[in-house]
Formats: C-alpha cells, structure tokens, sequence
C-alpha cells in the first residue's frame, strides 16, 4: 500500500486530507496526519476574544471531530525530515512515505526582537496565541487611559488584516466604554499604509482617519525598551506606549530548519503556482507553511488546498503539475459597530471595490464598509467548522475573477 503523509491538521492540512480520501482508492492508498495537538483551533476567532466577542471555548474544537473517515491520526511531535529516505522522524517514531505534504502552519517568535519578553505578557501582549488573547483580554477590561500601540514587527505574518482589525475594534470598544477620549490609539508598520496594496491602503487609510487612529508606516522595529515603554526603530525613531499590542515575527516549524529545508524564517521554498516543494521530489506545502507570497490565512489555504490535491493527484497519474494557485485570497476586515471591508484579491490584481462573490449581485461588497460583510464575517465561523473542514463545496471560485470588480479603480491610482 503506498502511503501520504500530512504534517499538520490545521485548516490545510484537514482539508487537503478529506479531499485526497474522496478521490483515492482506500485499498491502495493510506492517508495519515500526523499532529501533536489534540485540539482544533478557529484562529480568526481570537481577535474577538480581548473585547468579550468570544471566549476561548468558542474557538476551538476536538481535532478528531474533523479527521475524515478512512484517515489515519496519530499523535505525535515531528522534530525532522529526511527527503532521500522518505522518512520523516516523530518523538515517538519513524513514518515511510510516497508523498508528503507539510501544513504545519507558523508561529511567533517574540524573542526575536530585543527586549521583548522581558515584559511579555505584562505590557507587551499579542493575541496571535490563544493564550495571548486570553490575558490580553484581561488586560483590555481595565485599560481606561494611555496609549494603544500595535506594532506590526515584519512581513510576512498570519492573516495581514487582522492588526487592522484589532484597532478598528479597539476604537470601538474603547467607545462603548466611555472611555475612548482618553486612549491614544496608533498602528505602527513596517509597510507604506494601512495595507501592501495602494487602492486598499488609502481606503482603509480613511477608515482610520475617520476613527482618529495615528500611522506610523515604514517602521523597522530594533528593539523595546521596557523601563521607557517604548519601541525604537533600527534608525533610532522611538515610540511610546502604555499597552502594546504586538505581532511578534512569525516562522514556519522548527523541524523545517533543523531538517535544511526551509529559508532562514523556517518557511519551505515553495513554487508559487504548483505548491510543489522546489527542492524535493514527492513534497507539497499548503497553509502558512510555504514562502510563497500570498497571505496567511484560512480562505487562501482553502484555495491552495484545491491546488495541492489536483497537482498531486496529476503526479499520481504520471502527468506534470499545473501552475492553478493564483494567489488567490479573500478577507473580511472588522471595523467596529457591526461593520466590516471585504477584499479579494490574488499575486497580479489588488483589491478593488465591486461586489463578491456573485458579480453585480455580491451580497458582500469589496472594498465597502457595510453591516452585511461584518455579519458575513460572523457567519463564517459556521462556516469553518460545517463546510470548510468537512469538504462541502463552497460558492468559492479557486481562482480569482475579475468579475464584478471595478476595473476603472487600477486607472486612478
């Protein structure tokens, strides 16, 4: 019996797994994942939990509720690879394979910045962990004057819209509260504007000017200095806080370095359009694993997941990897008061404002603040655990259409 192996059973990994036992005979091939956490976390949901939206029971889930029939689980820490063998090395034992595919996600690595966790978890908070939201909550009840700093360490990291996010539901928080005209909120970046892109940039730019939230762009973090309580920048620019907010660097698995197969953040060279490892015969990557340079997040490993289970299923058949993904991503950006932005986008368009998914039609607008994106972005929590981890079809097209976009928005910028 010839064998795939999954690293991973996050969001990638789960749907890359369903979508291969559908379309392979059980008798000769066996599917198993390989994990060493038990449980399933809706990471899009710990944004909502330092203002109360959500509780750390809400987001999360057994994994095994998720594992498809007829795919093997075990439980186990992979601490290495070994491409020539085709072996990969578990804490608890060795696993032959005939095509492995890494979704093993990434993670933040706070120490990376000077002086950062030496008040880490005190002042210095992030909610990129489950844990982090959770203290950061209880950070949030009580903060009632000073100055909110989010700081935006370096690219790439999960989910580029979610330190928009916070700040936008920041200021709204902060305002229901009472006590907003006494917060200072800023968003400091290593990026030109609120986003990479320049049509969703100066938009959302005016969402913050409307909210009365300061940029700092174009900001290289050096180092925090803790008994100032500010951060300072590899130029020597300094910026003060009273709570800050941060999204720490963010590297793929440990065993991607310790194994030689990844760049120096740990993240698998990966071709851009196949998901096909470069370097490795018999290798895909899908999710936050790969450096290819779309976003983090979980509709974009939806979208790659198609691409890694057709491609490999091609090789199967003895046929070539086709150039499918296309960078495709789509996000839904909370801005407070039951508000929220949706944008789609791919590697050769940005966003552009029109009407998704159905052309003319949407519900949802792209590029537009409004209560049916916010509600849409609520829904898809629903969304995540009934469909999208259980492989039922969604209205979603892999690849994305211009259809319904606004193509006049790329002639006045």
């Amino acid at each position: 019996m010839k064998k795939i192996v999954i690293l991973g059973s996050g969001a990638g990994g789960t749907m890359v797994a369903g979508k291969l036992r559908k379309e392979l005979n059980g008798s000769e091939w066996q599917i198993t994942i390989i994990d060493n956490d038990e449980i399933h976390h809706y990471q899009p949901g710990w944004l909502f939990i330092p203002f109360g939206v959500y509780t750390a029971e809400d987001c999360q889930k057994p994994k095994r509720e998720f594992i498809p029939k007829g795919v093997d689980f075990v439980f186990d820490e992979v601490v290495g690879v070994n491409p020539d063998k085709r072996q990969v090395e578990g804490k608890k034992g060795r696993y032959d394979y005939d095509w492995l595919i890494i979704a093993t996600g990434c993670r933040i690595v706070p120490e990376e910045v000077e002086g950062m966790m030496n008040d880490w978890r005190g002042d210095i908070h992030d909610f990129y962990t489950l844990e982090g939201a959770v203290m950061l909550r209880n950070k949030m009840k009580y903060f009632n004057s000073g100055r909110v700093v989010l700081n935006i360490a370096e690219l790439p990291y999960k989910c580029p819209v979610a330190p928009l996010e916070f700040i936008f539901m920041a200021d709204w928080f902060f305002t229901v509260n009472g006590v907003r005209d006494n917060i200072e909120i800023e968003l400091v970046t290593p990026v030109a504007g609120a986003f990479t892109k320049p049509i969703a940039s100066r938009i959302l730019g005016d969402i913050m000017i409307q909210k009365n939230i300061k940029i700092t762009a174009n900001y290289d973090i050096a180092k925090v200095n803790i008994d100032e309580k500010t951060i300072e920048s590899h130029k020597g620019e300094e910026v003060d806080y009273d709570l800050l907010v941060t999204i720490p660097p963010n590297f793929g698995a440990k065993f991607i370095e310790d194994s030689g197969m990844g760049d120096p953040m740990c993240y698998v060279d990966t071709d851009h359009f196949t998901l096909k490892a470069k370097n490795y015969d018999n290798i895909y990557v899908v999710g936050d694993a790969t450096n290819v340079p779309a976003s983090k997040a979980g509709a974009v490993a939806h979208y790659e997941s198609d691409t890694v289970v057709e491609n490999l299923i091609r090789e199967i058949d003895g046929q070539e990897p086709k150039p499918i993904f296309d960078g495709h991503a789509t996000c839904f950006i909370c801005s407070g008061y039951e508000k929220a932005v949706l944008i789609d986008f791919n590697y050769k368009y940005e966003p552009l404002p029109g009407k998704f998914p159905f052309p003319g039609l949407g519900p949802f607008s792209l590029l537009g603040d409004s209560n049916f994106n916010y509600w849409g972005k609520m829904m898809f929590k629903w969304v995540y655990w009934n469909m999208m981890l259980k492989g039922v079809e969604l209205p979603l097209e892999q690849q994305m259409t211009m259809a319904g976009k606004m193509r006049q928005s790329l002639a006045t910028e």
